[in-house]
């Protein structure tokens, strides 16, 4: 079967359905560019603090009063601007900001994504975008001090690589969110990822994690980063909301799990229970493996108890990110 074409929006030198070439790295969880900085306690502007309208005092949603500082408009109309430089050559792979070779930042596109971004703990740097975008997010910029970079289409499109038909880019600086030891205490179910190196899949799992109540995401050996821009895009933003840490692997992170009192439930097309009939004690770890090749045997061993979901007309099995949020629902509403 032919390849489906690139959906406009999309960069076509990013690959899709192959394992990434940049697998999530605890170092990067905080941006390269600020390497200088390592051995330090991370500053105020780097802890998960609530940020965005709210946390300047004004209720989302609620236009900002006259007189209100609002991000700065910057119009430019050279493309070689070095202003421009958090955003260049996106399509590049060697040389794109959000790729571990790169500055690590964090990339946001479209004004559903860039909303979240602003609402997140995440250092907004800049925003790129035409001015129509830059009046519809007028409410969210109110207090920001990121300046924002008005260009054209034509301009916008120079500057990144490729075209892009939602009309606003923001960069944003990481932040180190805790351990996986000092999350667990604090949230009653988790969803426990092994070897998804797909992003749309681990950006698809985000989403459905956030949608779905799921208190926090631990990766596992072989997950891809959760910040690389498809992986945001695919989320909707909801990753920059939703506190995730590595997980040592494999015997390590079980030990941490049953300490914290968590029943470790992997999902596998050979378990050897269904999961409407799962009845969840407390708190809850749902282990899930890779499209494809699925959990690891010594994953799948090391688990509590693994749980199936019936397939019919010869389908063996639903794609890991529509499966996990099938899970997330029933096992959230029984552990409830």
């Amino acid at each position: 079967m032919p390849e489906p074409p690139n959906r406009p929006h999309e960069d076509p030198s990013e690959p899709r359905n192959r394992p990434p070439p940049n697998a999530f790295c605890p170092a990067m969880q905080r941006c390269p560019a600020d390497r200088h900085d390592e051995g330090r306690e991370p500053g105020p502007s780097e802890q998960q603090t609530p940020r965005g309208p709210a946390a300047r005092g004004r209720p989302p949603g609620r236009r900002p009063a006259w007189g209100t500082r609002v991000s700065p408009r910057i119009d430019i109309d050279d493309p070689d601007d070095p202003a421009l430089s958090d955003f260049r050559d996106l399509k590049r792979a060697d040389r794109r900001p959000d790729r571990p070779g790169g500055r690590g930042l964090v990339i946001a596109e479209g004004t559903v994504v860039v909303r979240r971004l602003l609402a997140s703990a995440y250092p907004v740097r800049a925003l790129l975008g035409v001015a129509r975008r830059y009046e519809e997010l007028a409410d969210d910029l109110a207090g920001l001090d990121a300046p924002y970079y008005v260009v054209d289409a034509d301009l916008m499109a120079t500057v990144i690589g490729f075209h892009l038909n939602r009309g606003v880019l923001a960069a944003a600086d990481r932040v180190q969110f805790p351990a996986a030891a000092e999350l667990l205490p604090r949230v009653r179910s988790v969803a426990v990822l092994e070897g998804v190196g797909d992003h749309e899949n681990l950006g698809s799992i985000f989403r459905n994690a956030a949608g779905l109540g799921v208190g926090a995401v631990l990766l596992g050996e072989g997950c891809a980063d959760p910040l690389y821009r498809r992986s945001v895009r695919v989320s909707m933003g909801t990753v920059l909301h939703v506190p995730f840490a590595p997980l040592p692997w494999l015997a390590q992170g079980m030990d941490l799990l049953h300490r914290n009192g968590f029943q470790v439930i992997a999902l596998s097309p050979a378990g050897e229970c269904r999961l409407a009939d799962v009845r969840p004690a407390g708190r809850v770890a749902l282990l899930v493996g890779s499209e494809g090749p699925g959990l690891t045997e010594v994953a799948l061993q090391a688990a509590d108890l693994r749980v199936r979901i019936p397939m019919h007309r010869g389908v063996d099995s639903l794609n890991v990110a529509t499966a996990a949020a099938i899970a997330f629902a029933v096992i959230g509403e029984r552990s409830a």
